[in-house]
């Protein structure tokens, strides 16, 4: 979404608490092309001509687990060690980290989450890894755009934009569990891990109020208290911990409020059941697809075009 609002011309401030997340915003919202095009381009394919050097990420992700082939996982390591033996500007460094994550993506063998890998290789996973120059954008006339990494609520108060955009999480399933190889590879910090997953061992500490039951309404009301922005766009899934008469109590002060639901496919995972470790199903699969609301709050009437 940032860097959509980016390429339309606005001036885009980016948060997200999470060190892949983050680097990602900084690598394609806050960088601009104009900026860093050339010089990450040659650095991507110096790094593309690295022999491969598997060592511990290869052996927790592609060995013990299986998200990876290791010959793309030690690949994969070669290039993140020089990264970070090269130690280049933050935003530099934030591109070559997401055409890393991007690459990595491509060739994963996964359903979509990294709750869990397939019991056999996705055949994209063993397709070759392929370093691409991310989509950088140039500065809009705007202005330069931001990349945050803080807690939301610690923050929100101080935001002076016209527009915010929320996608907080909405049940229990936290996305740095969704996402721990994803935040392994940007932190390069060789984390304790735990069960067949190999989940960071600190994903079992890091929560956001927005996965409890208990902590999600207070925490989202507050949320939209503190921000000062008329105009207020809110995603939320259906079958999230908040009612969608809650979300609008919640957004009640800002007076105009339209909500579009939007069908969406499930991941993979969820729509194939649940199997033990020997592959014998064991569960049953969920629906084929979901509602997304989103919900648009504003101090001043909008001229919508579906609403």
């Amino acid at each position: 979404m940032a860097h959509a609002l980016k390429a339309a011309g606005w001036r885009v401030v980016a948060n997200d608490e999470l060190a892949f997340a983050h680097t990602l915003a900084l690598g394609t919202v806050q960088a601009d092309a104009e900026a860093w095009a050339p010089a990450a381009g040659q650095l991507l394919a110096e790094l593309a001509r690295l022999p491969p050097a598997p060592g511990w990420f290869t052996a927790d992700f592609a060995e013990g687990a299986r998200y990876l082939h290791p010959t793309n996982a030690a690949r994969l390591e070669a290039m993140r060690e020089a990264i970070f033996d090269l130690g280049p500007p933050p935003e530099l460094e934030a591109v070559l980290l997401t055409a890393l994550l991007q690459a990595a993506d491509r060739v994963d063998s996964t359903a979509g989450h990294q709750m869990a890998f397939l019991r056999d290789y996705a055949p994209r996973a063993l397709k070759p890894l392929t370093l691409r120059l991310p989509d950088l954008l140039p500065r809009p006339a705007a202005g330069g755009s931001l990349a945050l990494c803080a807690d939301a609520l610690a923050i929100a108060a101080d935001l002076d934009v016209t527009v915010a955009y929320l996608d907080p999480p909405y049940d229990q399933h936290a996305y740095l569990s969704n996402y721990h190889l994803w935040e392994t590879l940007v932190r390069w910090d060789r984390p304790a891990t735990y069960g067949r997953a190999r989940k960071r061992a600190d994903c079992r500490v890091r929560r956001s109020p927005f996965n409890r039951r208990d902590a999600i309404g207070p925490a989202f009301a507050t949320l939209v208290d503190r921000l000062s922005a008329p105009t207020l766009i809110v995603s939320f899934g259906i079958e999230g911990f908040l009612t969608r008469a809650e979300v609008e109590a919640a957004l009640a002060a800002r007076r105009f409020l339209h909500v579009l639901e939007l069908p969406h496919r499930r991941y993979a995972g969820t729509r194939l059941g649940i199997h033990n470790p020997a592959g014998v199903a064991v569960g049953t699969p969920g629906p084929e697809a979901t509602i997304e609301r989103l919900y648009v709050a504003s101090t001043q009437r909008l001229d919508l075009p579906w609403a």
